[in-house]
C-alpha cells in the first residue's frame, strides 16, 4: 500500500471555504457535514464531520492538515474511530493551521475514514447594532465533494430570519451542496438598522466675489430614512434635486473658509418602498454619461443580456476586484475602459459597467455612493478614496415600481453571496448619481489640501432621535392694504423645523371675500433645515371695492390667518398719480435735452 499524505485546506473568513487539491485526483471521495450552533453570546460552536472513502485499493490516508482563516479559535477538538486526536495547531499569517494524525489506518477500495473536528469562534455570528448577522462564505471547489451540507442553528431569541441567502423555500437553515453552489450563506435577524453619523465638509471661496455653494447631505431613499439633528453653521436652505439628493446651500465671502459639521441618524430597512418614475425620468436614466458610455461593445452586450439579473451576473463573473488599486487612488476607468481591463476593477467600475449596460438595455439605472459597514475588507472591500467608502448601482423595476439596489462588487468578492435578489442592512446612501456620473460629491469628498488626512466621515451604530415626526413652520407674507382693481398676491413660506423630511403635500389658501375662495397649492418635499416660498394670487376686485377680509392658510392640520383691507381706487388717486407721472416725464425730458446740447466754438 502507498501512504498518501492528504492535505485538506479549510479557509475561513467567517466560515468554511474549502480548497482540496489532493482529493481532486479521484483517489478519494469525501462527504462533509458542518453544523454551526450559535449561542446568544455570539460564540459559535462549529462541528465538522468528514468521511473520506477510498476509491482505489492502492492508497490510504494517514493525516490531514486544515488551514483556518480565524485569528480567534478555542476548544479545538478532534477524533476518529480510534478515539481522540491531539491536534497540532500552528499560528500563520492568515489564521491557524491544524494537523490531525489519525489513530488508525483505513485502506482498501470503498473503505471509509470518518473523523470529526470542532472548535469555538466569535467570528461567525455578530450583533451589529440591532441586527444579528451570520456570514458563511461558499465552497471554493464544490465539485471536489460528493456531498456537502451546512446546518445553522440559532437561539430562538433571534426570531425569524429577515433574509436568508441563498433564498430558501421556508425558514430552513439547512443548505445542500446544490443550494450553495459557489455562493456563501448570509442570514440576518432584525427589522431595521440604525446608524449615527457625523460628517465634515470643508469649504473655501477662492474668488474675489461672494459665492454660494452646495454640499450633499445623506438623503432619504426608498431603503433609508435620514434624520438631521444638527448642522453647524446652519445653511441658508436645503433643497431636493432631480435625483433625490439633499443639497445644503452656503454663502461664502471672498477668501472665506467654512467647516460644516452635520450630525444625524439613518434607519436602514431591507426592502425598498415603491417609487413612481415619470416617462421623462425613464428617458433621463437611460441616457449615456461620462463614465456610462454606450459604445457599440456595450450596446451589443446589453442586447444579449437584456435583464438586470443577467447584467448583474455578467458584471460579477467578468470583472475581477483589484485590491492593489484601493490605496493607489488610480483614475476611475468607466464602463468602456474596464471592459478592456476586466482584471483591474474596484467598486466604481463594477457600478459603472452595470449602469452603462442597464441603460443601454433600456433599463433606468443610477449609481449610489456612500458608506458600507464591513468587518472583512477582503470579502466586503471598501475601495473609494479618502472617506468615500463604497459605490454600488441601482436599477428601476417597472413592474414593482421600485428602485432596487444591487452590489456586484460584493457579489464578486464574497464568492457569490446574493446581492441581487436581497440586499442587506449595511449600505447607507450619501449621494445618488443619476443625472450625472460625477456629481454631486458625497460626504468625505469635501477636502482642502490641509484636510487630506482628516477623517470626515464617522458612522456608528446608534438610536433614532427623540423626535422623528415631521413638523413645519408656516408664515404668510403679504401686504395689509391693497387698492381695488389691482392684483392681490402673497407668499406662503414653509420652513422645516424637524429632523426629518417634510413630505410633499397639498395645502389650501382660503378666503370668503376674494376669488377664488379656495386655492389648492402643492408643497414639494422639504428636507431638514430647508424652506420654500410658494406664491399665490387672487382675481382683481371691482374698481370701487372697499372691504376687509381674511386670508387663511391650512396646512398639516394647522391654520394661519391674516386680515387685509381693500380700498377703492378713486379719481383723486388717479389724478394724483397722473400728476406725479407727468412731473417725472418732464424731468426726464429736460435731462435728455441737456445731454444732447453741444457747444460749437465760433
Amino acid at each position: 500500500m502507498k501512504k498518501f499524505l492528504l492535505t485538506l485546506l479549510f479557509f475561513f473568513s467567517f466560515l468554511f471555504l474549502f480548497k482540496n487539491n489532493a482529493l481532486a485526483n479521484d483517489k478519494f471521495d469525501s462527504t462533509v457535514n458542518v453544523t454551526y450552533a450559535v449561542e446568544e453570546t455570539g460564540i459559535t460552536h462549529a462541528t465538522t464531520n468528514i468521511t473520506i472513502t477510498n476509491t482505489t485499493a492502492n492508497f490510504y490516508v494517514s493525516s490531514y492538515t486544515l488551514k483556518l482563516g480565524f485569528d480567534d479559535i478555542s476548544n479545538v477538538k478532534a477524533s476518529d474511530s480510534g478515539g481522540p486526536i491531539i491536534p497540532v495547531i500552528r499560528k500563520t499569517d492568515s489564521g491557524q493551521e491544524i494537523t490531525l494524525t489519525f489513530n488508525s489506518i483505513v485502506y482498501g477500495k470503498d473503505s471509509k475514514l470518518p473523523f470529526t473536528l470542532s472548535f469555538d469562534t466569535p467570528n461567525i455570528a455578530t450583533k451589529n447594532g440591532d441586527i444579528w448577522e451570520v456570514n458563511i462564505p461558499g465552497l471554493a471547489s464544490q465539485n471536489e465533494f460528493s456531498d456537502f451540507t451546512v446546518n445553522v442553528v440559532v437561539p430562538s431569541t433571534f426570531g425569524k430570519p429577515t433574509y436568508i441567502k441563498p433564498e430558501q423555500s421556508s425558514d430552513s437553515l439547512t443548505f445542500t451542496k446544490d443550494q450553495l453552489g459557489k455562493s456563501g450563506i448570509s442570514i440576518a435577524f432584525g427589522k431595521s438598522q440604525i446608524y449615527d453619523f457625523r460628517l465634515l465638509y470643508h469649504l473655501e471661496n477662492k474668488d474675489l466675489l461672494p459665492i454660494t455653494t452646495d454640499v450633499a447631505l445623506p438623503p432619504n431613499t426608498n431603503y433609508q430614512d435620514v434624520y438631521i439633528t444638527s448642522m453647524t453653521p446652519k445653511p441658508t436652505n436645503v433643497r431636493v434635486d432631480k435625483d433625490g439628493n439633499w443639497l445644503a446651500t452656503y454663502s461664502l465671502a471672498p477668501s472665506q473658509k467654512v467647516d460644516v459639521e452635520v450630525d444625524g441618524a439613518v434607519s436602514v430597512s431591507l426592502y425598498p418602498k415603491e417609487s413612481d418614475l415619470s416617462k421623462s425620468d425613464k428617458i433621463l436614466y437611460t441616457e449615456p454619461e461620462k463614465y456610462w458610455q454606450q459604445s457599440s461593445d456595450i450596446k451589443n452586450l446589453a442586447a444579449k443580456l437584456k435583464t438586470p439579473e443577467a447584467i448583474y451576473n455578467y458584471v460579477v463573473s467578468t470583472l475581477q476586484y483589484d485590491f492593489s488599486r484601493v490605496n493607489d487612488s488610480q483614475e476611475r476607468l468607466g464602463a468602456q475602459a474596464v471592459l478592456q481591463k476586466p482584471n483591474s476593477a474596484v467598486c466604481l467600475e463594477f457600478s459603472d459597467l452595470f449602469v452603462a449596460l442597464a441603460r443601454a438595455a433600456g433599463i433606468p439605472a443610477r449609481e449610489i455612493d456612500g458608506y458600507a459597514y464591513t468587518q472583512n475588507t477582503k470579502e466586503r472591500p471598501l475601495s473609494l478614496v479618502q472617506d468615500i467608502l463604497h459605490a454600488w448601482p441601482e436599477y428601476y423595476d417597472d413592474t414593482a415600481k421600485q428602485w432596487v439596489m444591487v452590489d456586484p462588487t460584493w457579489g464578486n468578492t464574497t464568492g457569490g453571496v446574493d446581492y441581487f435578489h436581497t440586499f442587506d442592512f449595511d449600505h447607507i446612501a450619501f449621494t445618488i448619481k443619476g443625472s450625472s456620473s460625477t456629481f454631486p460629491i458625497p460626504a468625505g469628498g469635501y477636502k482642502l489640501p490641509e484636510d487630506i488626512n482628516k477623517k470626515d466621515v464617522d458612522v456608528s451604530f446608534g438610536i433614532l432621535p427623540d423626535s422623528v415626526e415631521p413638523t413645519i413652520d408656516a408664515s404668510l407674507i403679504m401686504e395689509t392694504t391693497f387698492m381695488s382693481a389691482f392684483p392681490i398676491s402673497g407668499t406662503v413660506v414653509l420652513r422645516n423645523t424637524s429632523t426629518t423630511i417634510f413630505p410633499s403635500q397639498k395645502f389650501s389658501v382660503l378666503t370668503s371675500g376674494l376669488l377664488p375662495t379656495n386655492q389648492t397649492l402643492i408643497a414639494e418635499d422639504i428636507p431638514p433645515y430647508g424652506n420654500v416660498s410658494i406664491p399665490f394670487s387672487f382675481n382683481k376686485t371691482p374698481l370701487l371695492t372697499n372691504k376687509h377680509t381674511a386670508i387663511t392658510i391650512a396646512i398639516a392640520g394647522e391654520q394661519i390667518s391674516k386680515r387685509i383691507t381693500i380700498i377703492p381706487f378713486t379719481f383723486q388717486q388717479l389724478l394724483i398719480g397722473g400728476v406725479i407721472l407727468a412731473i417725472l416725464c418732464i424731468t426726464i425730458f429736460v435731462a435728455a435735452t441737456k445731454t444732447r446740447r453741444v457747444s460749437i466754438p465760433k
